[in-house]
């Protein structure tokens, strides 16, 4: 992997053109957007810097090639064409994931099944012996996807997917996943030099993913990467992570605005007080009780408020009048002199409720639900430190990566 080779980030439907932007500022080469994540060139050591930068790639794929599979047998004969004994050994443990997407077969485990027995036939008929499958914690991660009746195999260099960043030791109901919560700090031009505001925390997510932005902490810099356990790859691939990561905690830098969390529900304060923790932001996340309708006077700096609002099934009863009247409230509470304020919706009344006009839209999903993140500019006074009150346009944060789209050779896989 000295010379770059094709490699495939996934990310959230929406979110394409963010994570081309991030990778072009990673050093990746030859980036096109596709559905469902972004195509890209790499040396081992650029691909290393994406798993440890990127905060809005869910997996980072190694793709060994697609094949027509029919039926049952199919997918075992296309399985069985990759060099499986170039990338594993017979002490090297597997799992297969394996995705599905109009195929004939209903069952993605019994996808994964035959793809690992072709790996396991294989492996052995070259080396003598089979490799072991370990679901929890295998060395090497390989990612089955079925459209219709083309099979996509690929290596996952991650392992865990990237969102797992480490600090979510207590959940609230309906997290926002990590990556998508920096993605939407990424449309919002949010870069870390202004204060930011969450009036309805819950878990902290958003405020977290903020605080490591304004840290300039790599998002990965506290895990382990499969890649690092490959056989061929893997004693590279340690050294040059000791390096990033070695680079990557000189560079971290002091946080000098506000970071303010609030949230009127006591166990959703708790929760995002022990995820701050564990992301060892204590110092710089500020959290308290309050209610988003009625929000304290905030500093008179101006900054950002984002948010991400209930769509409907935790407010209790009171159906959608009732949530008309709670974005209603929002509208006004939300609406502070100085303060820019970005909302992710899932309720189609949210927009014509909150009673003002959004100067910037873009339609996402976040898990399984479409959703719509909204932009609104400041009522007066500087939207950002440099006092200018324009917004950016919307996934345009810096300057436009130059990326094209392309016809997508398969989807890219989609985590709820």
């Amino acid at each position: 992997m000295a010379e770059r080779i094709a490699l495939f980030a996934t990310t959230a439907r929406g979110t394409e053109d963010l994570l081309a932007d991030e990778l072009k500022e990673l050093g990746a080469r030859r980036i096109r957007q596709d559905r469902g994540g972004v195509r890209f060139m790499a040396t081992l050591d650029e691909a290393l810097k994406v798993c440890l930068w990127s905060r809005i790639a869910m997996r980072v794929l190694y793709p060994l090639g697609a094949f027509e599979a029919h039926g049952a047998e199919g997918l075992y004969e296309a399985a069985a064409e990759i060099p499986w004994e170039e990338h594993l050994t017979p002490e090297t443990t597997f799992a297969v994931d394996a995705t599905l997407k109009d195929s004939e077969h209903t069952h993605s485990g019994f996808v994964a099944l035959k793809v690992k027995d072709a790996i396991v036939d294989r492996i052995r008929d070259a080396k003598g012996a089979r490799p072991d499958v370990n679901t929890r914690d295998p060395d090497v991660r390989v990612v089955a996807h079925l459209s219709r009746e083309t099979l996509s195999l690929s290596l996952d260099l991650c392992g865990e997917p990237l969102h797992r960043r480490g600090y979510r030791v207590r959940p609230t109901p309906a997290p926002l996943k990590e990556t998508l919560a920096a993605a939407l700090l990424r449309a919002a031009s949010y870069t870390g030099e202004e204060a930011l505001v969450d009036p309805m925390c819950g878990s902290g997510t958003l405020l977290i993913e903020a605080g490591l932005i304004a840290r300039r902490r790599a998002p990965g810099l506290n895990r382990d990467f499969a890649v690092e356990r490959w056989p061929e790859l893997g004693t590279r691939a340690r050294e040059l992570l000791a390096d990033l990561r070695a680079d990557a905690r000189r560079n971290e830098r002091k946080v000098t605005v506000p970071l303010l969390g609030f949230d009127k529900d006591p166990e959703a304060l708790e929760a995002a007080s022990r995820n701050v923790r564990a992301a060892k932001l204590s110092e710089e996340i500020h959290l308290a009780e309050g209610d988003a309708t009625k929000l304290p006077p905030l500093p008179a700096t101006g900054g950002l408020i984002i948010t991400n609002p209930p769509y409907g099934d935790r407010l209790g009863s009171g159906g959608q009048k009732g949530m008309k009247s709670f974005y209603f409230k929002l509208g006004e509470s939300l609406r502070v002199p100085g303060w820019r304020v970005w909302v992710l919706s899932g309720n189609p009344a949210f927009e014509s409720a909150f009673h003002a006009r959004p100067s910037a839209r873009r339609d996402l999903w976040n898990g399984p639900i479409a959703c719509t993140l909204l932009g609104y500019r400041p009522s007066g006074g500087p939207a950002r430190p440099d006092g200018d009150t324009s917004e950016a346009p919307l996934g345009v944060p810096h300057e436009p990566a130059d990326v094209a789209p392309v016809r997508p050779q398969h989807e890219g896989e989609e985590e709820g």
